[in-house]
């Protein structure tokens, strides 16, 4: 049995500098969660997933990851992409520092 389809936001690593990366709805990419592309028809994920895994040129470990619809758009629906959307944990740094951070 195949599991139930949820919303979802394709995400990846950059390759060259490692940063958390999201799909925007211009198949650009951004590493700010809320302009990524949130999907919701379970092929269209698919096939952009497929698109995201054929660029492996730029991106390492694309996937899509459970997101819900919020205010200022994909918000994380799983503590593990809301960590990841956060930025490393060992010190504040990068998207910490620069208050991209959101509570």
């Amino acid at each position: 049995m195949s599991r139930r389809f949820t919303p979802s936001v394709v995400t990846a690593n950059d390759l060259f500098e490692g940063d958390v990366v999201y799909l925007t709805p211009d198949q650009g990419w951004s590493r700010d969660l809320s302009h990524a592309q949130l999907f919701t028809d379970a092929r269209a994920a698919e096939a952009a997933l497929a698109q995201a895994q054929a660029q492996s040129d730029r991106l390492v470990g694309p996937y899509l990851a459970a997101a819900r619809s919020g205010p200022n758009g994909p918000e994380p629906a799983h503590f593990r992409e809301a960590f990841r959307a956060r930025g490393p944990s060992n010190y504040p740094h990068g998207k910490q520092e620069a208050g991209m951070c959101r509570p």
